[in-house]
């Protein structure tokens, strides 16, 4: 089963620059700069998490707010463009800066997108699904080993948001994603409300996913917002849209998992249309309620239904 990953284990000869704290149960939230006063004066009392791309910079403000948050918090570290479901080779200059991020921050927690982003030199704002094949896996899989080798350490790989499939897929995506952890030995980050919104725009129960996804893997749990509204012949459509708080729906699915596969750490993302800082406080107390209700749930995994 993969463990979520500590620095420690990764390389006990080199000293570490920050504390190693501890993230397991606990509910965190993305950092963003338009709430640092407010986190100064009320701190979280999980991890928080940042996108990588946004501290990609040699130096600046940028680094010196996030070695101050460093100092006194857990960090997750979650690249969005590194295009691991991309069909050319990954970006050795992202890669580098990527490693270097770890290096530099220690996260508790790293992850990363089964996605694609870019083609050539173009590079887009969507992280883009793939077919669900051997020929994939296999693709995936070899860039999968080139981050992990890179960075010194297992990635855990977010499911993705999907709105379409694909007729050359034979394999469904937990399917997939089982195959993936296996053939890489990446970690898993399970996105809920990802879930939520494929199944809905693909008409399939998402308990039905979850019960066959591959919890034991899981090391970090995403919960965010969704959009609602109408495709071109009518129908309902469900947008991963990160900007508004977590519908019912999802806190049930995600009250099941936690059941489940015991106090994960779970990050509530919101990153557009931001609210006050209280509002996304709130949201993180809620997930930590689940979380502290099932701590004492950490035995044999049980049966989703």
């Amino acid at each position: 089963m993969a463990e979520v990953i500590r620095i420690g284990d990764r390389d006990p000869a080199r000293p570490l620059r920050f504390p190693a704290y501890p993230v397991a149960g606990l509910a965190g939230t993305s950092l963003k700069h338009e709430h640092l006063p407010a986190i100064e004066a009320d701190p979280p009392h999980g991890f928080l998490e940042v996108h990588a791309e946004n501290y990609m910079g040699a130096g600046g403000p940028p680094h010196r707010v996030l070695e101050r948050i460093r100092r006194d918090h857990p960090l997750s570290l979650h690249g969005v463009c590194m295009s691991i479901g991309g069909p050319q080779p990954i970006d050795r200059t992202h890669l580098d800066r990527f490693r270097a991020l770890v290096e530099r921050y220690e996260p508790a927690l790293v992850s990363e997108h089964l996605a694609w982003s870019s083609h050539d030199d173009t590079f887009f704002n969507d992280l883009l699904p793939l077919p669900y094949n051997e020929a994939t896996l296999d693709h995936v899989a070899r860039h999968i080993d080139e981050v992990q080798q890179a960075i010194g350490r297992p990635i855990l790989l977010e499911n993705p948001s999907s709105y379409v499939a694909f007729s050359d897929a034979t394999m469904s995506e937990t399917d997939f994603i089982r195959a993936l952890a296996r053939k890489s030995g990446c970690g898993l980050l399970l996105d809920v409300n990802n879930v939520f919104v494929s199944a809905a725009n693909q008409g399939f129960p998402a308990v039905d996913c979850l019960a066959a996804f591959p919890l034991e893997q899981v090391g970090e749990i995403h919960l965010a917002g969704h959009a609602r509204q109408a495709d071109d012949e009518g129908g309902l459509l469900l947008i991963d849209s990160h900007d508004r708080q977590v519908a019912d729906e999802v806190w049930d699915l995600y009250e099941l998992v936690i059941g489940r596969r015991g106090p994960v750490p779970t990050l509530i993302e919101w990153d557009s249309d931001l609210p006050e800082w209280a509002v996304l406080q709130a949201e993180a107390r809620a997930a930590q309620r689940i979380l502290d209700r099932h701590a004492a749930s950490l035995g044999p995994v049980h049966a989703l239904g």
